[in-house]
């Protein structure tokens, strides 16, 4: 059951828990972060029609710091700001402890956000609210682990993520501070190797074959623990690769992770009925093994001096194609879970999922395509389109009370 009198809004509502504030902000962040993106691309391709500042740094490298470390973050913060108290079996979070982090999230956004279009060292106060945001999740979270008497590895798996990840935006600080883009450029490859993969791969390894188990009769749990510590070294091998520029070696870490990601969900896929809140989760893993093909493919290329044939389709399989298909099944899931509604995909939220699916397919072949600039601001907008109407349901959700009455 839905709340839908707006009379019952209230943003007092944000501070009841963790995933409350901080979904809400990594949905506004979704907003902000591709309307301005969605713009620039657009300006870019048909000046005529729309006038945006070239920042600086770059505004492309800005688009990969904002969703690796603003929106995408957002989400997780809150995630795992609910599940390690659960995991370890420690008291939950207060809200003196994740309220800062939504506050230096949202509000570096804003400001990074602000920067682009021309505001006055609002990147640099942006990446300095970040940090501080992210600074206090880290120490929330680091206080849990150092407590925890049962050595749960998938905490510690994200939380040394999360520290990677606090490093590399602090790298891309360093970057703006002496002008050199290597610490840019270090900055982006660490948030997708050293945080993001690692976080979701460890999620998905734990969660997905428990939900599965859950509601599918015979399903068996897989969840070797040689599988995590196997993607993290080959995440790890890949940025370091990646680091030095050693691209035409790339595919020593990309056709293992192809295996791993082809087996993984060979062993997680729930046979028979399954309903589609489950489904969704399984659909969206099916672009990791994607993601490496493309990739190994890129590299082996290379490796036969034929260039970069394939641009940047194997990271957009993966943000948009991986992470956004999974953002939108684990995010409804928990949102439905924690409003006290049924676990299940509502309209919008199946909307979102197929479109997201639709513009993957159309980022990635916009770099093989004739007038890239014009795929990518379709793509772009595309995302928009797919998850506006998903982003205001979950909005006004957190901004209501729980649907069962319920704390929280």
């Amino acid at each position: 059951m839905d709340i839908r009198p707006d009379a019952r809004l209230s943003p007092r509502l944000l501070a009841a828990a963790p995933h409350r504030i901080m979904f809400f902000v990594g949905a506004a962040n979704v907003l902000l972060a591709m309307a301005w993106w969605t713009a620039w691309l657009v300006a870019n391709r048909w000046p005529q029609l729309l006038s945006m500042p070239q920042p600086e740094p770059y505004a492309g490298w800005l688009h990969a710091v904002v969703m690796q470390y603003q929106m995408l973050p957002s989400f997780i913060f809150g995630f795992l700001l609910t599940t390690f108290p659960r995991w370890m079996g420690l008291p939950d979070a207060a809200r003196w402890h994740y309220l800062p982090v939504g506050a230096g999230m949202f509000g570096g956004q804003v400001a990074l956000l602000l920067g682009a279009l021309g505001a006055p060292a609002g990147i640099e106060v942006g990446v300095a609210m970040t940090l501080a945001g992210w600074l206090a999740g880290l120490c929330f979270l680091g206080d849990l682990v150092l407590r925890d008497r049962n050595r749960t590895w998938h905490a510690r798996s994200c939380f040394a993520a999360l520290v990677l990840g606090w490093l590399g935006l602090a790298a891309f600080g360093a970057g703006l501070l002496t002008g050199n883009p290597q610490w840019i450029f270090a900055s982006i490859k660490i948030g997708t190797f050293g945080l993001l993969l690692p976080v979701y791969l460890t999620v998905a390894h734990r969660m997905f074959p428990f939900f599965a188990g859950n509601v599918v009769p015979g399903y068996v749990s897989w969840r070797p623990m040689w599988l995590l510590a196997g993607f993290w070294a080959l995440c790890l091998l890949h940025l370091g690769l990646e680091l030095v520029h050693a691209y035409a070696w790339l595919w020593l870490a990309d056709l293992p992770l192809l295996a791993l990601s082809l087996l993984a969900l060979w062993r997680w896929w729930p046979r028979g009925p399954k309903p589609g809140i489950l489904a969704v989760l399984f659909l969206g893993l099916a672009w990791l093994p994607v993601t490496f093909a493309l990739y190994a493919t890129q590299s082996l290329v290379y490796f036969a001096d034929a260039g970069f044939i394939l641009g940047r389709a194997p990271a957009h399989a993966l943000f948009v194609g991986f992470f956004g298909s999974l953002l939108v099944a684990m995010v409804t899931r928990v949102t439905q879970g924690h409003s006290g509604r049924r676990i299940e995909m509502p309209g919008v939220a199946w909307f979102a999922f197929a479109a997201i699916q639709l513009v993957t397919v159309a980022r990635i072949i916009a770099d093989a395509g004739v007038d890239a600039g014009a795929w990518w601001a379709l793509a772009a907008a595309g995302w928009l389109v797919a998850l506006g109407p998903w982003v205001v349901r979950i909005g006004r959700i957190y901004l209501s009370p729980r649907a069962d009455g319920k704390k929280g």
